[in-house]
């Protein structure tokens, strides 16, 4: 076999590589939506206060790792600190498990004191506050990609900038954003570099392939 036959296959090879990654990221099933769309998408509230507190909005969804403070008024043994497990669920005394995953502070409130009354208290009142609100990750032609914590108002060009800036393969002018909607479904977002990084989303550079 001569050199340039061997030469161009191994070119036919690479390029049935690239183009078999380039179909395997294609074919992932998450529903893809406009950036325009994501104003629909669950909310993540504004932060303020010192100390780290938040005073998030109350359509804020609660997800895996946010950390919040849930006050049962009177009941001190029932007041404290909580995380978000990895699936969103929250461990309370007396009641177990909630699935908080995808619910409103307010929401959550309503279902602690429904499951405390009134097998264990009359009546009672429940307020949840967010502490810390869950990471953000970054994927894909990044320098350091993982986990980071999120800050108010983060773009997605500044998250990459978090991330160690990109690698020389990335695609820069668009990005897939992962994250839930407002009904709890997961989706991907069509994004640019000014679109708002939220609390849970991960932030997917793409690679150029031509």
């Amino acid at each position: 076999m001569s050199i340039n036959i061997v030469a161009a296959s191994l070119r036919a090879c690479s390029l049935a590589c690239a183009l078999g990654v380039l179909a395997a990221c294609e074919t992932d099933p998450t529903p893809i939506v406009e950036d325009s769309q994501s104003l629909s998408l669950a909310p993540t509230g504004r932060s303020g206060g010192s100390g780290g507190l938040s005073t998030v909005s109350g359509d804020y969804r609660l997800g895996p790792n946010d950390r919040t403070r849930i006050t049962v008024f009177g009941q001190p043994n029932l007041t404290g600190e909580f995380m978000l497990d990895g699936n969103g669920a929250v461990a309370f005394p007396l009641i177990g498990n909630i699935n908080a995953n995808g619910m409103t502070p307010r929401e959550l409130q309503q279902a602690i004191a429904g499951k405390l009354d009134p097998d264990y208290l009359r009546n009672p009142s429940v307020s949840v506050e967010v502490l810390t609100r869950r990471p953000f990750y970054v994927l894909g032609e990044v320098q350091k990609p993982g986990n980071y914590p999120y800050v108010t108002d983060i773009t997605a060009l500044n998250a990459v900038a978090m991330a160690g800036g990109y690698t020389y393969r990335a695609k820069t002018t668009e990005f897939y954003v992962k994250r839930l909607d407002k009904d709890g479904r997961m989706v991907r977002v069509v994004a640019k570099p000014e679109t708002i990084i939220r609390p849970g989303d991960t932030l997917e550079v793409r690679e150029r392939y031509f």
